[in-house]
């Protein structure tokens, strides 16, 4: 039975269902749709940075280093002061677990040295009578726990009256992989804190610049061209060559921080600007501007968290330079100075093509200045693409 059609100027029958409205009902979604749905920002990022696999990997490796660096005196087979005056320049050890078909566990043998005259070069000779047992969670060198407490407790030490050298030793006789261990400790945090200077100073100039423009905006951008222009490496020796030499070698340490940030903050402050730019003509900036919002107060709550990740990519990528920096300046004598030990500082001892030659292993500080390097350049990439987890 069809309805009857209404008469001209009578109003169109209307119905309404009064039975619940499920909007989800409409379109109805899996599970993993609904997950996805339902996540917040951060976690769709993690969810991004976990399918980069290098970039997870590299992550959980500086992770395990930054906390390594808090335990560089238990970790370190000796003192970081220790000398073997009997074994100067001696070459790494192997660790053997079988002696003669039997398992004897992780050992090295025991060495003999004998001078040549005529290179007077030092020659070691293993010796397959003496076992050398490495021992774990021993008692060896004593040390200053973060100044706090003494203690001589290691994670590995050599066997008694024996030596272990698993890096070999310098001219001084002193472990190689101890001064590597403690060297982290420096080269490590030295990136943190400069991209903290220049994270600040970043942030500050470059999001004043973009927000306000003007005058102050013109100035910056000429400073930041100046700066750019000028060659890193003349530049960085002469701000380090201002420091006093009676400084202590904490307040080079601090110098040579300050140093590293002031000279990367323009790349970041540029990136900011650009961001801030864009940003300040949104409608969400108008309407904090006409609830009286000051300008400082709008660019530290609205538009900086709005690229914050991306922020964190860059930072992530720039301390690498930093790394090097330090190492650079440290090579060259006008860094960081002893008794504060760096990477950078272990690679003085390998200035000579003959002391290479003879002694290649004291190029082994470069193998972690690379691997950190390259792991904070992989971390940079994931971070970078997770910022975006929509893409």
């Amino acid at each position: 039975m069809t309805s009857p059609i209404p008469a001209p100027g009578e109003p169109l029958p209307h119905y309404v269902s009064t039975a619940p409205f499920d909007p989800y009902s409409v379109e109805v979604m899996t599970e993993e749709q609904v997950r996805v749905n339902r996540a917040s920002q951060l976690r769709l990022m993690w969810w991004k940075f976990k399918r980069h696999k290098v970039a997870l990997v590299s992550g959980i490796f500086l992770a395990a280093l930054y906390v390594m660096i808090l335990f560089c005196e238990f970790l370190a087979p000796y003192n970081l002061h220790t000398r073997n005056v009997d074994f100067i320049y001696a070459p790494p050890q192997r660790v053997h677990f079988f002696h003669e078909g039997s398992f004897v566990g992780p050992f090295v043998y025991g060495r003999t040295m004998t001078l040549d005259m005529e290179t007077l070069k030092r020659n070691y000779a293993d010796n397959p009578a003496d076992i050398e047992p490495i021992r774990f969670f021993c008692r060896g060198d004593s040390y200053n726990f973060w100044g706090l407490f003494e203690s001589n407790l290691h994670l590995v030490c050599p066997a008694e009256g024996g030596q272990l050298f698993l890096l070999g030793t310098d001219r001084l006789g002193r472990d190689v992989l101890s001064r590597i261990i403690y060297g982290a400790r420096i080269s490590l945090t030295i990136g943190l804190l400069g991209i903290t200077v220049s994270f600040v100073l970043g942030i500050v100039i470059g999001g004043l610049a973009g927000y306000h423009g003007g005058v102050f905006d013109l100035v910056v951008q000429r400073v930041i061209e100046v700066l750019q222009s000028i060659p890193s490496i003349p530049l960085w020796l002469s701000l380090a060559a201002i420091m006093p030499a009676t400084w202590s070698p904490i307040l080079i340490y601090l110098g040579i921080t300050v140093i590293l940030g002031l000279l990367d903050w323009t790349g970041l402050a540029r990136a900011v600007r650009s961001k801030l730019l864009a940003l300040r003509e949104e409608d969400y900036v108008l309407a904090a501007q006409l609830m009286g919002a000051r300008g400082s107060r709008i660019i530290a709550r609205h538009l900086v968290p709005g690229f914050m990740s991306h922020l964190i990519a860059t930072a992530t990528i720039s301390i690498p330079g930093m790394i090097l920096g330090e190492t650079a300046l440290s090579f060259l004598g006008l860094g960081l100075r002893p008794p504060i030990t760096s990477w950078g500082i272990l690679l003085t001892e390998a200035k000579s093509v003959s002391v290479i030659a003879f002694y290649p292993w004291l190029l082994f500080p470069t193998i972690p200045v690379i691997l950190v390097i390259l792991a904070f350049n992989f971390l940079g990439d994931g971070l970078r693409d997770a910022a975006d987890p929509y893409k």
